[in-house]
C-alpha cells in the first residue's frame, strides 16, 4: 500500500482567484489560496497608478500573489518608455526603474516577466500544494506603441521558452481561437501561443488583454503535433467546452470547479509530485520575488516561491529580435543556453533536479506525455468589460478556479 500511495501523488483542492485588466480599479476579491493577475494593472503605468494597484494587491489575503504586466503598463518596459514615453501625458516625470521596483521589491508579490517559478504553499491552514507557473507580459504587436510587444516572426521563440513541466501559464495575450473574441476591436489571440499550449498542455492558462473575450474554455487537446498558423484549432484541439458563468445576474461567484469536490476533475496530471521540505526554506510568508534569496544561506524571501528559471527572450526593456545568448537562471546556479535548439531541452529540465525538491521526470515519450495531460482550462479573466464609445464602463467578477494540485 505504501508503494501505491507514493506512485499516485496525493492532491488537494486549491482555490485560485484570477483577474486581469483592472486598469486602476481595486475591486474586492473573493477568498482563495492563490491570486493571479494577468496584466494591465494600470491605464498607462505611471508611478502613482502602479503604487495604488500594488498597495491593493499587497493588502489582499492570499498565500501566493503572482503578477505579470500588460501592454498598458508602459513604464515597466524601460526600452519602450525610453523610445516612446513622450507619446503619453504623465502627471509627473517617470522613472521606469522606480516603477519596476514597486513590483520587484515587493515581499508579498511574485512578479514574473518571461520567468518560470515553482510555488509551494506552506501555510498550515492552507492546502500545502505545489505547482510550477510561467508568466509573460508579451502581446502581439499592434499599430500603436505599447509595452512588451513582439513581431509575428518572434512569437515562436517567445513561447517555445515555456518549460514543458509548467502547470499554470500566465500570459497577457490569449491564445488564438480561445477566449480571444473581440467586439469592437481588431485584436485577436496569438497562434504561436496556441501551439505552445498544445505542446506543454498545462492544467491552466490564464490571460486577459481582449476584454470582450472574458470567459473560460475547457480544451481537450488532439494528438497531432503540428499545424499551419491559420488552422491552429483544426488540428491541435479535439474538443472545446464553453463555460456558463454562474456569477452573471446573481450574487454567486464566477466559479470554475475543476476539483474532485463537487466538480469535474481535469484530465491532466500536475508535474510536481513528491516534494520534500528542504531545511533552510522560509516556513511562512506570502510570496516574494522569483529567484530571490536572503542572507541566511539560501533562505528564501517570503516562503512561497522556491526557484525560478528566467529566459531573456523578452527582457526588461522589450523583445529582443537578435539571437544573443539566452540564459536560464536557477536557484543554486545558472545554465547558459547559446542556441535556439538547446532552449527547449534546457527549459524542460530546469526543474528536474535542484536543491528545493524534485519535479516530475520528463523521460517519457510524447504519447505518454499527451495521455497524461489531455485537458487545459483557458481563462480570460478581464475585469474591465469591452470599451465602447459613449457607453459607461462595465466590470466583470474575478474568476475563481478550484483545481486539484499535488500535495508536497
Amino acid at each position: 500500500m505504501a508503494e501505491d500511495s507514493q506512485a499516485v501523488p496525493q492532491t488537494r483542492k486549491t482555490r485560485i482567484v484570477c483577474i486581469s485588466d483592472t486598469h486602476n480599479q481595486t475591486p474586492k476579491l473573493p477568498k482563495g489560496d492563490v491570486l493571479i493577475h494577468a496584466g494591465d494593472l494600470t491605464n498607462q503605468g505611471s508611478y502613482s497608478e502602479l503604487k495604488k494597484t500594488i498597495n491593493w494587491i499587497e493588502k489582499t489575503d492570499f498565500e501566493a500573489k503572482i503578477v505579470i504586466a500588460g501592454n498598458h503598463d508602459i513604464t515597466l518596459d524601460p526600452s519602450l518608455f525610453a523610445q516612446h514615453g513622450t507619446l503619453w501625458r504623465w502627471p509627473a516625470p517617470q522613472d521606469p526603474h522606480e516603477c519596476r521596483k514597486l513590483l520587484t521589491g515587493s515581499s508579498s508579490i511574485t512578479y514574473l516577466e518571461n520567468q518560470a517559478a515553482t510555488v509551494h504553499l506552506r501555510s498550515p491552514q492552507g492546502p500545502r500544494t505545489c505547482f510550477k507557473v510561467f508568466g509573460s507580459p508579451c502581446t502581439p504587436k499592434m499599430k500603436n506603441h505599447w509595452a512588451f510587444q513582439y513581431a509575428a516572426e518572434d512569437a515562436p521563440k517567445i513561447w517555445d521558452a515555456i518549460p514543458l513541466d509548467t502547470d499554470i501559464v500566465i500570459t497577457h495575450t490569449p491564445p488564438k481561437g480561445h477566449v480571444d473574441k473581440a467586439e469592437e476591436d481588431d485584436r485577436s489571440g496569438c497562434a504561436a501561443l496556441t501551439q505552445a499550449l498544445h505542446r506543454v498542455r498545462p492544467m491552466m492558462s490564464v490571460c486577459g488583454h481582449i476584454h470582450g473575450g472574458r470567459g473560460v474554455e475547457r480544451v481537450r487537446w488532439g494528438s497531432r503535433t503540428c499545424c499551419t498558423p491559420g488552422d491552429c484549432n483544426g488540428c491541435l484541439v479535439e474538443a472545446v467546452e464553453s463555460w456558463r458563468d454562474p456569477g452573471v445576474g446573481s450574487n454567486k461567484q464566477s466559479l470554475v470547479n475543476c476539483s474532485s469536490r463537487g466538480g469535474r476533475v481535469l484530465d491532466n496530471v500536475g508535474c510536481l509530485a513528491g516534494q520534500a521540505k528542504v531545511d533552510g526554506l522560509a516556513a511562512g510568508g506570502n510570496g516574494g520575488q522569483a529567484g530571490e534569496t536572503g542572507g541566511g544561506g539560501g533562505r528564501l524571501v517570503g516562503g512561497a516561491v522556491d526557484s525560478t528559471s528566467h529566459t531573456h527572450l523578452c527582457p526588461p526593456g522589450g523583445v529582443s529580435s537578435n539571437k544573443e545568448a539566452l540564459f536560464v537562471d536557477m536557484l543554486g546556479g545558472a545554465i547558459s543556453v547559446n542556441d535556439d535548439a538547446a532552449l527547449t531541452t534546457a527549459a524542460a529540465t530546469t526543474m528536474a533536479d535542484n536543491d528545493v525538491g524534485v519535479a516530475a521526470t520528463l523521460d517519457v515519450d510524447g504519447l505518454e506525455w499527451m495521455a497524461a495531460r489531455r485537458e487545459t482550462v483557458i481563462i480570460n479573466a478581464a475585469y474591465m468589460g469591452p470599451r465602447r464609445r459613449d457607453v459607461p464602463k462595465t466590470f466583470n467578477k474575478p474568476i475563481v478556479v478550484d483545481v486539484d494540485l499535488p500535495v508536497w
